[in-house]
């Protein structure tokens, strides 16, 4: 038996017996070093780790001071107007954090940026990455040299900015160098002399070549060739003259499209294409900087009325108290009850609890979010200033409460003209306008002329000849010698036809699709239009409702002062109800609020029109261009510019694609005279009298309620400045004096003693001072020993401000910062 086959039998033999031991079983691998435990694996792999990236954090975070709370009121007060805000806001902005769209309401982004990635939010580096955005394909060309076809580019996003689409006309240079031995047999007899038995050779080839696109379509390319041949075969023979030759080249190559992608138009397009997403992505910017401008102005508008709804609360809480120590010295000489008392101490806490919330801010439903402290970090957030600083932001800036009327049919045509959104839509338009013409040119068939001319020379060396005049095929010849005597010359023409596929169902759909998006996109433009004008109704709407609140609410204000008046009036006599005074307190509160909220929202609606209409940056003196660049960019451009202005302009001849602008954007007052109105482009306004026209609005210098009767004057102590009516710090409001009265009771001569107020007990002098803000405010003085802490302090009401008018002086304000809060104590039961 044989032994190989044997052995194989046995190997066999032993593999069937492991199998049928083992079963069908998956198994595991076996290794020789296996560890037992694969925790350096598992904990290399699964562990959580923490990138190398080193970026210095601003001063505004790691400098941030203690949040301002119910129980920190270390600052100072830093009055800013409205223009210092949005000039800080655009100053510090790098990231501009706020949301898309036109939304009359928008809510804060700080959250959605903190979670979000840099592409989600408008920065100032974004125009410049569009400028810069490069597609992916590279400029490709073929073994030649010869650069290929166009990208192929269809769509505008198949195009990144303007210098990369300008990179398709770029010259390309090329060059290789290929060397090749052969050593083989051959089957031939012996003795072949053109093929010998044993062929040894050596092939080089080296080439380099400049292609160049024009704006026409064509390819211009000049190409440089040199090849060298050496083999065995006998020199000097029927097979060869020499052992080695030399062959120079020198081609000039033209290739012009005849049909498919031929002249400027064509070719031209995806630079345009390039340039309008640069114009969009301007425009997109601009509607960042706008939405932060109104963001700005509207958070300046709500920390104006927070703050004026903390006053007012102080000036109901001030006016309880009063009322609490009137019900006190009643029930003390039996002409009150305990019952009047606990009214007033409870119509007290509301409005200390009403203070601590507008102050601080309090998510217990009827309370504002935010409240002073709440709104003033929103604008904080805005301007680009840290969380906290030992400064507190007061407005100075007092919202205007003159008339204002918008002409419909001026505004309507300065929104159709001037809104950057319709600008955007515009853009998209005239890029699917372009799209279009390039699904028609692409259904033309491809019909190429290419044009070649060649010059040639041969020799037995590459460089000079030994001998002058010495021309191959003689030994000794030079290749660069007689490609310049140019004794060869060779030419080629070629025409290639390409036609669509039959039926060109794919061009034809290409050029379907291109149609219906530009159809979508005028119809989205018209829409865009209509539901604007849908928005400018209700936000002109609004201005004069919030006008006519304003009316509504400065005269029931002024009732209510007047009531309360006569209601203490009538207290002090001993013949009021404790509860219609309360009533009466609660009531004007609640006007005074309804009053300010009333006038910051007739500013932001105001604010609100110049938004949609598109003249915000411009009223605000806010133009968006190009920032600075690095020294060498202004180097480099005046050179070129230099090299522009001495050489030859040269005509490509019409171009259509230059015609996509109209120039730059017209003013407002230009832009109502470019868009036709109803009277053939004329746009009438009615003026009332005593009004005048500035930029397309109607400002009144008297303020005239719907009825022709003026708004009813506030006393001056009802509407003091932010200043006046807060003093030198909040928590001089939110921690009062422990006791506030009007004034003394007719016929008590109370001597000084220990008062059991409402909110803890306290030493009070003889004199006491009228309510803070009060319709009869006067310059006093009150001393207050809190038996609690031992602190004392002194709280003086200043004298009532006139009516502040719509700008004020920049003059910055220093301020001490407030005392500590003192310690509360319980009410005694």
């Amino acid at each position: 038996m044989n032994r190989s086959l044997f052995r194989l039998t046995a190997y066999l033999q032993i593999g069937l017996t492991v199998l049928l031991a083992t079963g069908c079983a998956p198994t595991q691998p076996f290794f020789l070093k296996e560890s037992p435990e694969l925790q350096h694996y598992l904990n290399t792999a699964t562990q959580i780790e923490y990138p190398d990236v080193e970026v210095e954090s601003l001063a505004e975070t790691r400098e941030a001071l203690p949040p301002l709370s119910i129980n920190n009121h270390d600052y100072q007060f830093w009055d800013l107007t409205l223009e210092e805000c949005v000039n800080m806001a655009l100053h510090n902005a790098k990231f501009l954090i706020t949301t898309n769209g036109i939304a009359e309401q928008r809510a804060n982004t700080a959250e959605q940026f903190i979670a979000g990635t840099s592409d989600q939010f408008g920065s100032v580096y974004d125009v410049a990455i569009a400028q810069s955005t490069t597609q992916s394909i590279p400029l490709t060309v073929d073994g030649n040299g010869n650069r290929v076809l166009p990208r192929g580019v269809l769509r505008a996003n198949q195009v990144g900015g303007v210098e990369d689409a300008l990179a398709e006309f770029d010259a390309q240079a090329t060059a290789f160098f290929d060397y090749q031995k052969g050593d083989r047999p051959n089957n031939v007899l012996p003795g072949n002399v053109f093929n010998p038995v044993f062929a040894q050779s050596d092939t080089a080839t080296q080439q380099s070549a400049i292609s160049k696109r024009f704006a026409t379509g064509g390819v211009a390319t000049l190409r440089q060739q040199i090849l060298y041949s050496r083999n065995n075969t006998q020199p000097n023979s029927i097979a060869r003259s020499v052992a080695s030759d030399w062959t120079a080249i020198v081609e000039a190559q033209v290739q012009h499209p005849l049909m498919r992608n031929r002249g400027t138009l064509v070719n031209r397009i995806p630079v345009v294409l390039a340039s309008l997403n640069e114009d969009i992505s301007i425009a997109e910017f601009e509607l960042q900087v706008r939405n932060l401008v109104r963001d700005v102005e509207v958070a300046y508008w709500d920390l104006y009325v927070a703050y004026r709804a903390f006053a007012s609360v102080a000036v109901g809480r001030n006016s309880a108290q009063v009322t609490a120590d009137f019900a006190k010295l009643n029930m003390e000489e039996g002409i009150g009850t305990i019952q009047d008392l606990k009214q007033a101490q409870g119509q007290y806490h509301s409005f200390q609890n009403q203070l601590v919330g507008t102050l601080t801010g309090s998510n217990v439903l009827g309370q504002d979010r935010f409240g002073v402290f709440g709104r003033e970090r929103r604008l904080r957030e805005l301007i680009g200033q840290s969380a906290t600083d030992g400064r507190l932001i007061r407005p100075i800036d007092e919202p205007t409460i003159a008339r204002v009327e918008h002409d419909w049919f001026v505004s309507t045509a300065q929104m159709l003209y001037l809104n950057a959104e319709l600008r955007q839509t515009k853009f998209r338009i005239k890029q699917s306008e372009l799209e279009l013409m390039l699904a028609k040119n692409q259904i033309l068939p491809e019909v190429n002329l290419s044009l070649l001319y060649r010059w040639v020379g041969v020799g037995d060396q590459l460089g000079p000849p030994e001998r002058r005049a010495q021309n191959f095929p003689l030994p000794g010849s030079s290749a660069l010698g007689e490609l310049t005597e140019g004794n060869y010359q060779e030419g080629g023409v070629r025409l290639e036809i390409t036609p669509p596929a039959f039926g060109a169902r794919r061009e034809l759909t290409r050029i379907n699709g291109a149609e219906w998006r530009l159809v979508r996109e005028k119809a989205n433009l018209q829409e865009k239009e209509r539901l604007l004008t849908f928005l400018l109704s209700d936000a002109i709407t609004k201005t004069a409702t919030h006008y006519r609140q304003i009316q509504i609410s400065a005269a029931q204000w002024a009732d209510a002062e007047d009531e309360v008046d006569a209601r203490l009036a009538n207290l002090k006599e001993g013949r009021g109800d404790t509860n219609v005074v309360l009533q009466s307190q609660q009531r004007r509160a609640d006007a005074q609020i309804a009053y300010y909220r009333a006038v910051g929202e007739y500013n932001k609606s105001l604010n609100y029109v110049d938004y949609l209409v598109g003249t915000l940056l411009v009223n605000n003196g806010i133009t968006v261009s190009e920032g600075p660049w690095h020294e060498k960019a202004y180097c480099d451009a005046l050179e070129r510019a230099r090299e522009r202005s001495a050489g030859y302009h040269l005509e490509y001849g019409v171009t259509r694609p230059a015609v996509v602008r109209r120039g730059p954007v017209q003013s407002a007052d230009a832009a109502a005279q470019m868009i036709p109105g109803p009277n053939g482009g004329t746009v009438g306004s009615t003026m009332a009298p005593g009004m005048t026209m500035s930029e397309g609005k109607v400002i009144s210098d008297t303020v005239l309620s719907g009825d022709g009767a003026f708004v009813p004057d506030l006393p001056e102590s009802m509407a003091p400045t932010l200043s006046d009516a807060l003093g030198d710090s909040t928590g001089d409001v939110l921690y009062g004096a422990p006791v506030d009265r009007l004034e003394t009771v007719p016929g008590a001569q109370p001597t000084p003693e220990t008062f059991e107020a409402p909110i803890g007990s306290g030493t009070i002098d003889r004199s006491l001072p009228a309510p803070q803000n009060g319709p009869s405010a006067e310059v006093r003085q009150m001393t207050y020993h809190w038996n609690g802490g031992g602190d004392s302090g002194v709280s003086q009401a200043s004298p009532a401000a006139s009516p502040a008018a719509a700008s004020r002086s920049t003059t910055k304000v220093e301020t001490s910062p407030a005392p500590a809060p003192v310690r509360r104590v319980p009410l005694p039961r």
